[in-house]
């Protein structure tokens, strides 16, 4: 493998060419920086580089636009997109266009030489990748879009990005609230399918003898009450997409059915003789653990590899605080001219006040919670006591709260809590409550070295990152 590598940096923040400049060829790369979309462009026409980092804003060509020009040309070099803008659409876009990755400003130097390490060792993979991304096209429909700041959501971007090209099954889980329907539209919206159907069935909503016709459909007269024939969900998402929610709440025997049309790409009618050929991308979702399901027999486990070829995580709304604020402020821009006749504001004490609570309903939650507080709101501005009607957090939640002597002796006595208040989904709701003390004890064993913890904790670089400002953690060796 190539140990150094050529690099180009185009960014119109010096500060930030000078760190890149520095990081880089203090590990023996070569470096050309320039400051404008333009000067990238010649540059690119006249050197060869490895990897390009590209801010996504500047004068002349942004980032994106410097990306689209690289793959439609087939230059090679591998992109990196900066931005201080942390937003679905950009992350999407970039991911979506082929980047290699995606930083948001401000980023750790420590992120830099990973990135060009990885470039070189799947150098010779990049070519068949490019060309499979160029594939896609679409975009997320306006309306339809999650919103946040939080690393683990960022996360989720990049995944939908990676994944819209393909007509792979995605199976997304997370409890009841948090957007799984909402990511089912992005990946939809970005997809070579966006112009075809998006059809939702609600595996949960529909009464057990009607779910096979409500899916497959029926011939006329296959059973009583069928005065007509009906071609089924299934083939009303030919050639789209057909979002299939609370999966795991379907019939065991429907699930040996809906097996043999996702093995066959067929669908055979109520009451029919002929199969028809379907064209059909299945996004599936549950709130439930379907490992567990599968333990106790209530769901198939053959069924579960065909519909999660790829995993997203909805986290809940308590793990990503930092999300609260925007969206808070998204559901008050929406519903304001909708359910009152004079514009709001939402007060700092009442953000404050919203970040206290804990959120069981999740995303949903917070929506119905603005949608009350400006129906009963008295004045033009919200404050805390428009959301009065919240508890607010527990102590058992707050991550302020005395640590037990030890790790094990916190999980349990986190455990015991949410067994006695009857909380439901407890693996993952105890888990970041102790999550402090779990990234502080690695932190610690890898000598304040965060790449090699967030190696070692199995999560993503940035979220470590993130996490450590979020729980005020104190890295070792830091000053």
């Amino acid at each position: 493998m190539k140990d150094s590598a050529r690099v180009l940096v185009a960014d119109d923040e010096p500060s930030i060419r000078f760190v890149l400049r520095e990081t880089l060829e203090s590990a023996g790369h070569e470096v050309v920086d320039v400051e404008t979309g333009e000067e990238a462009l010649e540059a690119l026409a006249s050197q060869t580089f490895e990897i390009a980092f590209f801010d996504i804003r500047m004068p002349g060509p942004g980032g994106i636009e410097l990306l689209r020009h690289v793959k439609a040309i087939g230059n090679d070099v591998a992109v990196v997109i900066i931005t201080a803008q942390n937003t679905l659409e950009n992350a999407v876009e970039a991911m979506k266009e082929g980047a290699l990755d995606y930083l948001a400003k401000p980023f750790s130097t420590e992120e830099i030489l990973p990135l060009v390490d990885k470039t070189l060792r799947t150098r010779a993979l990049e070519s068949e990748v490019r060309s499979l991304r160029r594939e896609v096209s679409g975009r997320i429909p306006p309306g339809e879009r999650l919103v946040g700041l939080s690393s683990s959501l960022l996360e989720v971007f990049k995944t939908i990005g990676r994944v819209a090209r393909g007509n792979v099954a995605v199976l997304v889980t997370g409890e009841s609230g948090t957007g799984k329907e909402l990511v089912a539209r992005a990946i939809h919206g970005a997809s070579n399918r966006a112009d075809g159907p998006f059809i939702t069935v609600n595996a949960a909503a529909i009464p057990r003898d009607l779910l096979e016709s409500e899916l497959f459909g029926h011939e006329r007269g296959a059973f009583t009450g069928a005065v007509q024939a009906r071609a089924g969900r299934f083939r009303e998402a030919s050639g789209g997409t057909i979002f299939l929610d609370e999966i795991g709440d379907m019939p065991t025997d429907l699930q040996a059915k809906l097996l043999r049309v996702l093995q066959s790409g067929e669908v055979s009618p109520v009451g029919g003789n002929q199969a028809e050929t379907v064209d059909v991308r299945v996004i599936a979702a549950t709130h439930r653990n379907l490992e567990a399901a599968v333990a106790d027999g209530s769901f198939r486990e053959d069924l579960l590899y065909r519909l999660r070829v790829v995993p997203i995580h909805m986290p809940p709304l308590r793990e990503r605080p930092e999300d609260i604020p925007p969206l808070a402020q998204h559901f008050l821009q929406r519903y304001d001219a909708e359910l009152t006749d004079r514009p709001h504001m939402l007060a700092e004490e009442a953000t404050a006040c919203l970040a206290r609570h804990d959120w069981p309903g999740n995303v949903r939650e917070l929506e119905n919670a603005i949608k009350r507080a400006l129906v009963l709101a008295s004045g033009d501005v919200l404050t805390p006591e428009d959301f009065a009607f919240l508890e607010p957090r527990t102590a058992s939640t707050d991550l302020d709260a005395p640590m037990p002597e030890s790790l094990e002796e916190r999980a349990i006595a986190e455990t015991q809590a949410a067994l006695e208040s009857g909380e439901d989904d407890i693996y993952r709701g105890v888990l970041p409550r102790v999550e402090r003390a779990v990234i502080e004890t690695v932190l610690r064993e890898t000598g304040g070295n965060q790449i090699k913890a967030a190696a070692k904790l199995g999560i993503n670089r940035n979220t470590l990152r993130k996490k450590i400002v979020d729980l005020e953690i104190d890295v070792p060796g830091r000053t």
